[in-house]
């Protein structure tokens, strides 16, 4: 049986969220260092200290073309080690989902790439007769010219996220960008740094209304203070900056926030005091990790 997909229409653009797998990270390097009994009280841990983060790839459909946003942890590229270290507990269906809204892979037309972690790009390929092959073959991806380079030469640290199984297959497919790329009107992809060198975000704009997906920089609704930044950030200050000044942007656009990795909100929007959520579109799918 498969889940119902759960949708926000967007004046004229439709977002759906695919069915992109799911992980339970570690809660301590989620929140870095904030303690846990500050964080725990926003947002549950299992007995193992793990928090639910779905991966889901957040679809647009948008003037008849169609983008995702991200593209999930992928399928059957991790090994036991890993599935038990990152808790995952399901894998991308992309196939699936993108056929409950009448679509196939081969029509998707922009993979939006906010950075190329291993749970957010590893749906970019599948492996097909023992190799990889790009998983949307009619696809410009686009990504943040530093984030490419840091993927194809990863170092002591990032070795662990960044892997040639993710970008191999598609780098004739890559599009890169250097501040900020307007995809289309209405659809910008914006460089911030902080989780990584070459973390960006993503800005829709419809009738002088906004959403903001700020990936990584706030990965859940419970990341929302500027100082509840990730351990895994590699440059945690530059994280901050990003977050302070896009929430203030929020603040001034009255902007909602969408959300790839929440386990319990799509959409959230907060009044201009930041204290209380004021709309909201709840993920239907239940989360295993509950309070």
């Amino acid at each position: 049986m498969t889940d119902q997909l759960d949708t926000f229409k967007f004046h004229d653009m439709t977002l759906t969220w695919i069915d992109g797998g799911i992980t339970s990270m570690d809660g301590g390097a989620m929140f870095g260092p904030v303690p846990k009994p500050l964080w725990s009280r926003k947002y549950p841990a299992n007995e193992k200290n793990q928090i639910e983060l779905p991966t889901d790839a957040i679809l647009i459909q948008y003037k008849n073309k169609n983008y995702l946003i991200d593209a999930g942890v992928g399928t059957g590229k991790l090994s036991d080690k890993q599935i038990r270290n990152y808790g995952v507990r399901e894998e991308t269906k992309i196939e699936e989902s993108l056929n409950q809204v009448g679509l196939a892979v081969q029509d998707i037309d922009g993979l939006i790439m906010t950075h190329m972690h291993f749970d957010h790009a590893g749906g970019l390929t599948q492996l097909k007769e023992g190799q990889y092959v790009s998983t949307f073959p009619n696809a410009v991806i686009y990504v943040n010219d530093i984030e490419w380079e840091e993927i194809r030469h990863p170092n002591i640290r990032s070795k662990s996220t960044y892997w040639k199984e993710n970008w191999e297959a598609v780098q004739e497919q890559v599009r890169t960008f250097n501040k900020s790329l307007e995809i289309v009107p209405g659809i910008e992809l914006i460089h911030t740094g902080g989780h990584s060198k070459g973390h960006a975000i993503v800005k829709l704009t419809q009738n002088q209304e906004t959403l903001l997906h700020l990936a990584d920089i706030m990965p859940t609704h419970a990341h929302q203070n500027p100082l509840w930044v990730l351990g895994f950030d590699d440059y945690p200050m530059d994280s901050i900056d990003a977050k302070l000044y896009w929430m203030e942007e929020a603040r001034k656009l009255n902007a909602k926030f969408i959300f790839y990795h929440d386990a319990f909100y799509r959409m959230v929007q907060w009044d201009y005091s930041g204290k209380q959520i004021i709309d909201d579109l709840k993920r239907t799918k239940q989360a295993y990790i509950q309070f």
